[in-house]
Order: C-alpha cells, then sequence, then structure tokens
C-alpha cells in the first residue's frame, strides 16, 4: 500500500528546497519504512545543493535521520515496528571490503549512497503524477516525513535515548569522532590539529579527548567556534586570521603534531597544516573539495607523512553509534551541546544559519 510522503525537494544546483507531497510504494523484502522523528543537515547535503557533488534531479536528500519503523518487509529479521532506530550510510555487505568490515569503504559505496536509487535501478518515491523522484540517498533520503532503508544500515537505540538528537551520530558526528578514534587512531598522550570547528571537526576534538590526547588544537576563523572548541576538550585554540596556524601549532608542539584531522576540504588549509605536522605524521582528510582542488606533492614526498581521505570514521554504525551513546550517557561526549533544533519547515533558515555559523548541527524535527 502506498504511503505518503511530505518531503523537502532539490530540483537542481542552487535551487531552493521545495515541499512536496510524495509517495513510497511497495518496498523490498530487506526494506522497512521509518517514521522520521529529526534528520540533521550536514554539509554533504549542501555539496549537492551547490553542485560540488553530482545528482540526479529532482531529488531528496537527508542522510543523518533518525525515528521509529512503521513497517518491515518479509525478509527483516532484526527489527520491529515501533523500533527507535539511526540510519547511517548504504553498504552493499557482500564485497570484499564489507567482508573484511570495512563497510565504509563498500566497493560500491558511491552508487549506493549517491547513485539516487536502490541498487537494482528502482526509486523509493514518486510524485503525484508517478513520475520518479531521486532517492535512497546514504541508503535513506530522509530529508521526509518517511524514509525506506535496509536492514543493514539500521541502528537499534536503546531505550531512553533522546530519539530527536541521534540522527547525526550516523554521519558527521560518526565521521568526525570515528576518524580521530578509528581512521587516526590517535593515542593517549598524542598531539592534534583539528582544522574546522563545525560538527564534524567538533566531534573529532571530543572523540581526542576520549582518546586521552594531550595536545588538542582547534583551528578556526570564528572565535565564538574556537570557544565552543575550548569547552570541549580543545587545549589550544588558533584563529587563522590573526595568526598563522604553521607558527603557532610549532610553537605549542615544539616540532609539529602527530596527528591531523581537516574538515574544511581547502587546498591552502591542508597545505599549511601538513606543514605543520611532524615527520611521520598521520593526516586525515574529510572535508568536501571543491572541484579541481590541489596541493604541492612537495609538501608530502620523502616527509614520512601518511594522507588518508576517511570516510565515515571507518566506523561500523551498529557498533560505533551505540559507543557514542554509552559515552554520551557517561558524560564523555558531549554531542547534544553542538545541535540547534528548527521545524522541518524552516529548512532554509536552518541552512543559512550553518552556512553564517550560528548553528553548529542543525536538526530538522518533523511535524
Amino acid at each position: 500500500m502506498p504511503t505518503p510522503v511530505h518531503a523537502a525537494v532539490l530540483s537542481g544546483v542552487d535551487e531552493p528546497f521545495v515541499f512536496a507531497d510524495l509517495v513510497i510504494g511497495d518496498i523490498e523484502p530487506d526494506e522497512v519504512i521509518v517514521k522520521i522523528t529529526a534528520v540533521g543537515l550536514c554539509h554533504t547535503d549542501l555539496a549537492v545543493q551547490h553542485g560540488h557533488i553530482p545528482a540526479a534531479f529532482p531529488i531528496v536528500l537527508g542522510h543523518e535521520g533518525s525515528g521509529v519503523i512503521e513497517q518491515i518487509g518479509s525478509a527483516v529479521s532484526g527489527f520491529a515496528v515501533g523500533d527507535a532506530v539511526a540510519l547511517s550510510f548504504a553498504a552493499c555487505g557482500r564485497c570484499r571490503n564489507c567482508l573484511a568490515g570495512r563497510e565504509a569503504y563498500c566497493v560500491n559505496f558511491m552508487a549506493l549512497n549517491f547513485g539516487g536509487a536502490r541498487e537494482n535501478g528502482t526509486t523509493t518515491l514518486a510524485d503525484a503524477d508517478g513520475n520518479r523522484v531521486s532517492s535512497n540517498f546514504f541508503g535513506q533520503s530522509s530529508f521526509a516525513t518517511h524514509a525506506v532503508a535496509q536492514e543493514k544500515n539500521l541502528v537499534k537505540l536503546p531505550a531512553g535515548v533522546p530519539v530527536e538528537l541521534v540522527g547525526p551520530l550516523g554521519c558527521g558526528i560518526q565521521t568526525g569522532a570515528g576518524t580521530v578514534l578509528n581512521s587516526l587512531a590517535v593515542p593517549a598522550g598524542g598531539t592534534i590539529a583539528v582544522a574546522g570547528t563545525g560538527a564534524v571537526g567538533l566531534s573529532g576534538i571530543m572523540g581526542a579527548k576520549v582518546a586521552g590526547a594531550t595536545t588538542i588544537i582547534a583551528i578556526d576563523i570564528l572565535d565564538e567556534r574556537l570557544e565552543v572548541a575550548a569547552s570541549l576538550g580543545a587545549t589550544h585554540t588558533i584563529n587563522s586570521k590573526d595568526a598563522d596556524p604553521i607558527e603557532k601549532i610549532m610553537e605549542i608542539t615544539g616540532g609539529g603534531v602527530d596527528f591531523v584531522l581537516d574538515t574544511t576540504g581547502v587546498a591552502p588549509v591542508i597545505a599549511s597544516l601538513i606543514q605543520a605536522a611532524a615527520f611521520g605524521a598521520k593526516i586525515a582528510l574529510v572535508g568536501v573539495p571543491r572541484p579541481g582542488s590541489s596541493i604541492d606533492l612537495g609538501l608530502v614526498s620523502a616527509t614520512g607523512k601518511t594522507i588518508i581521505g576517511a570516510i565515515e570514521g571507518d566506523a561500523i554504525p551498529q557498533t560505533f553509534i551505540p559507543q557514542m551513546l554509552s559515552l554520551y550517557e557517561a558524560g564523555l561526549f558531549p554531542f547534544d551541546k553542538l545541535i540547534t533544533t528548527y521545524p522541518f519547515d524552516q529548512i532554509e533558515q536552518a541552512i543559512a544559519d550553518t552556512a553564517s555559523g550560528k548553528a553548529v548541527k542543525a536538526v530538522l524535527v518533523m511535524p
């Protein structure tokens, strides 16, 4: 039976989101329909809006959803109607990387998360006239009152968890904390610089504090964001409009940081971070760059430095999201301090506040 959906639809590059009434058709045996409680606004959504990531329009974006299961397919065994869940990225579960426990590097990641359709080419959404609307963004398309997901990209939430806040754990917060704890594996006593103190960078700072890093340097151009970074665990802050970050990092560390997390995707920023990293350092890049961005290979050659393009914090959501929630409940990972909530119909205001820096992590709450 068709399920009516109210969704924010993007019709083209640099177009605004427009609300429309759509329909979900019959689901596949391994799928569920989730009534979305809330969904985070991520820079990846905005990168699609601005054409930095290609997409088939019209499309429903949104990939940090959380909610309650309303319908389950005939082959779903690990979930039931009424379960509260967080939604995360899609992975095939059968390629060599998935089978090795590296779902974030699924060989089919791009097609499954950015292809705009199921693996079989069908879409979960259609308009009132039956026309296809690109869907399945990160296996969910949760800028909508309801979203279709597969059993394997769902995470069951413990009782008592604030469902309206946990959606960003499925992508942005998972990416920041996971990159520090998993991809970089920052040890106790480690030194790390984090460039960009949005939701991903601040999550990385919280992750570095959990790891026991003793020098955590936050870099940004907004003093108010740097104040938040300090409150969440940064031991030093640098406003790169006022000071040379390379000189400051060298001064703080006496020779450069051992680990770097860049969330900006800005080539000159990345180049400066590489220069401020110690010999043999490990550098993780997670920001979405503008097409054609480049850096001088001379900054890397013969330096012993490792640069990785980390995806989703090398996380397995079904284990990592519960770990973050356990840390949150213990008072060690206060991700809720990053969140500003908006009614779903205020998506454009949420985007504006994200762009201005007023909101660190905007979360859209369904009516």
